[in-house]
């Protein structure tokens, strides 16, 4: 029976021949992230946001929305307000609006109306946090989607609570209306936002000089 190497060296002491055991070999040792690999993933991402934003937004504003002024004789939604809205259209909104529309509209903020401003923030985070890489106007270009995510979320809870109420308070109505146009705004400025970040990104990085050598 073999000896193992604790018994040879016993039997032999130093000059005991010891087999060397060797580690496997590092497996692909070529998957290292390269920042060209890590560009390219986060441009897959940020395109993949942009295409689900664009969805969100037509199925939203454009399909959804719309579909509910068949449940409120005409009248546009608080959330198509592009200019706001007063407490005459609040009050004639939530009259024409029963028990089955004002769940239809709470249903769909819950759901498209969150996931919107969810997915349309984090893309333009990370398309921003991509291509700036000044710290100071990251950080001042990263508010502009902050922002807009707390305002849509925020709006969504004060319509439903505006329709909701069955006495409508102006304050409640003019919270709705700010949230409503402050939304609208800052999707806007993230557009731009998001423009300036890629215009930034693609500007070649400044190098330093080179010196040329010493003529004798």
């Amino acid at each position: 029976m073999a000896k193992t190497p604790a018994q040879r060296i016993k039997k032999h002491g130093a000059k005991a021949a010891v087999p060397q055991h060797h580690l496997p070999p590092v497996i692909n040792p070529t998957t290292a992230r390269t920042p060209e690999k890590a560009q390219n993933n986060s441009n897959v991402i940020i395109i993949a946001g942009v295409v689900a934003s664009l969805f969100l937004f037509w199925y939203l504003h454009l399909l959804t929305l719309n579909q509910l002024t068949q449940l409120s004789g005409g009248l546009p939604m608080p959330d198509s307000q592009v200019g706001g809205f007063d407490q005459g259209f609040a009050e004639q909104l939530r009259r024409a609006l029963d028990g089955d529309a004002r769940g239809q509209l709470n249903y769909l903020h819950k759901t498209a109306g969150t996931l919107f401003p969810l997915v349309f923030g984090f893309t333009w985070l990370l398309l921003i946090g991509t291509n700036v890489a000044r710290k100071a106007l990251r950080w001042a270009l990263w508010s502009l989607p902050l922002l807009f995510v707390v305002a849509r979320l925020w709006g969504n809870v004060a319509i439903d609570a505006m329709v909701a109420d069955p006495t409508l308070d102006a304050g409640q109505v003019a919270l709705a209306s700010f949230l409503t146009v402050a939304g609208w705004v800052l999707l806007v400025l993230n557009l731009l936002a998001g423009g300036a970040a890629v215009f930034l990104g693609r500007m070649p990085s400044k190098q330093a000089p080179q010196t040329s050598p010493a003529k004798d």
